[in-house]
């Protein structure tokens, strides 16, 4: 393999901890090594496959650098390479066995003095990421080499995963095509929050192209629902979510603590009002005038103009025109049944794409889903019958800091998730262009991190939240492009790794054949598709 790759340097130094450093050959150009390109250590006994991390330029003796050549050309080309020279900083990732068949092994020793350092190869990165098959999945090509760098989709979904990237490094179509790999090779359910109504229908990209949504490449193995009626009318959705007072909890009015600008004494109230009300407290709330306002403080020793305040606060949420005063869970019931069956759901907010009602919804609906799960895994590990084992379920939510940060993350039924990894078979897809407001512990439990530029110094320290080796990977991350080119780091792919991302286009459509059409080449209504999933 070795007489097949292009030959860079030598190691002369470095350390397990802190990485290694090569001098590069003379015929190499130094403008040609871009941190974050890949290459391969020859060792005794293993190749380490390893990643510049930066790129430094030296010289033999000060001398030459206090009376340098200038404007010699001949002089610079005499010293290039002898007296001047440029090294590399390595970080090595994987240790390769020169056995081809064996296992790829972590890094725990390192190679000697001067093993020879190489350019790395398509067959190497072959050997590390895998090929596109039915649970890899392309996520993007290295930024120097035309080779597929490949998802592992069963490991993807054993945890929660962050998309991170400021804004307009096109988070939404990286979280498009993650989307389109989990449901292409079936490996998990998912329930997607459509905030900005990106997912289930086709949208429009910048350059003012229209791409396609979820329900036009999978046809009816995604269903879409919406909080609103007027895209119902059209017949352009599967389901409708309707909520009813009764159905908002406290836990929901603490999410919702920055948005209404409660006060601190707003969840002591709610409470007050929960213990005397029950699941009416809300309506009950809403419904009272002063003088009951004033008799409840009496009775319950609350404060009147707590409680006044917190009406007045709370009166924000029967405004939203998707909240009645009593609605049926039917719909969303409907949804649960679709994904423990295997579908996938959009809930497209339409209108209504606000975070007051996308934090309510989210949070509300959420919580529905979890009780379930937690009661099928119960009875999967009561009966042990393989037919009770949940389906697993990932759960997308973009603008993720507002359900994840510090003073909420251990309030919400998201923080919960997110800390229980997949131990009832659900887990997140955070999207977020603010990762430093999510919670410390929460970041430390994301499992596969796919992130865009960010400039921010505290999201990048964010993002590297528990990962060891974070140094040179921030430098690495700061030097992606505005566009098209991610780093991708965690449980998922055997390293770090920079990439070109895959395009969202006709060829990915191609890739991805429909498999939501019924036999007869027709796609199913919603009704049709309860009827195959719950016969009589």
């Amino acid at each position: 393999m070795a007489s097949q790759r292009n030959r860079l340097g030598v190691i002369t130094s470095g350390s397990l901890s802190e990485g290694l450093t090569a001098r590069l050959e003379a015929s190499e150009s130094v403008e040609d090594m871009r941190v974050g390109k890949f290459v391969v250590v020859q060792g005794e006994k293993h190749e380490f496959f390893s990643m510049i991390t930066d790129v430094t330029l030296e010289a033999t003796s000060q001398k030459i650098l206090t009376d340098p050549p200038d404007g010699d050309s001949f002089l610079q080309a005499v010293l290039a390479g002898t007296s001047t020279f440029g090294t590399l900083d390595l970080m090595p990732r994987l240790m390769l066995p020169h056995d081809l068949s064996a296992q790829l092994l972590p890094v725990k020793t390192i190679p000697r003095h001067f093993s020879p350092v190489f350019e790395a190869q398509e067959g190497d990165f072959t050997r590390v990421f895998g090929q596109e098959d039915a649970s890899h999945f392309e996520i993007g090509r290295p930024l120097d080499m035309n080779v597929p760098v490949c998802l592992d989709l069963n490991r993807l979904v054993e945890r929660s995963n962050g998309i991170f990237g400021k804004s307009g490094t096109g988070k939404s179509f990286l979280t498009r095509l993650l989307l389109c790999g989990v449901i292409h090779a079936n490996v998990a359910s998912n329930l997607i929050f459509d905030m900005h109504n990106e997912y289930g229908w086709e949208t429009r990209a910048e350059n003012n192209t229209f791409v396609k949504g979820l329900k036009q490449l999978f046809g009816s193995d995604v269903l879409v629902y919406t909080l609103d009626r007027r895209a119902n009318q059209r017949n352009q959705i599967d389901g409708e979510v309707v909520i009813g007072l009764d159905q908002i909890e406290i836990e929901d009015v603490i999410l919702l603590t920055e948005e209404l600008n409660l006060s601190s004494t707003a969840t002591e109230s709610a409470y007050l009002l929960y213990d005397r009300f029950k699941q009416d407290w809300l309506r009950s709330l809403l419904e009272m005038d002063s003088e009951a306002i004033t008799a409840f403080a009496e009775q319950s020793g609350a404060h009147p103009s707590s409680i006044s305040a917190l009406k007045r606060k709370l009166a924000q949420i029967p405004r939203l025109g998707f909240v009645e005063e009593k609605a049926n869970f039917s719909s969303v019931d409907r949804m649960i049944e679709h994904l423990a069956a295997g579908r996938n759901v959009v809930l497209s907010f339409g209108p209504h794409g606000g975070s007051l009602a996308y934090m309510l919804v989210a949070n509300l609906i959420t919580r529905r889903i979890h009780r379930h799960w937690i009661t099928q895994t119960e009875r999967f590990l009561e009966s042990k019958n393989e037919r009770d084992r949940p389906q697993p379920l990932m759960i997308t939510i973009e603008e993720a800091h507002k359900f994840l940060n510090p003073q909420t993350a251990r309030q919400t039924i998201f923080g919960t998730i997110a800390r229980e990894l997949r131990k009832y078979s659900v887990t997140l897809l955070v999207v977020d262009q603010r990762p430093s407001s999510i919670d410390n512990e929460v970041m430390s439990q994301l499992g596969t991190r796919i992130t865009a530029l960010l400039n921010d110094d505290r999201d990048i320290d964010a993002v590297f939240t528990g990962v060891s080796g974070a140094t040179g990977l921030k430098a690495v991350l700061a030097t992606l492009d505005s566009k098209q080119q991610a780093l991708v780091l965690g449980h998922a792919v055997p390293m770090p790794v920079v990439v070109k991302t895959r395009g969202y286009d006709e060829a990915l459509y191609a890739a991805v054949q429909r498999r939501g059409m019924a036999r007869t080449g027709v796609m199913l209504t919603a009704q049709e598709e309860v009827d195959e999933l719950f016969p009589d």
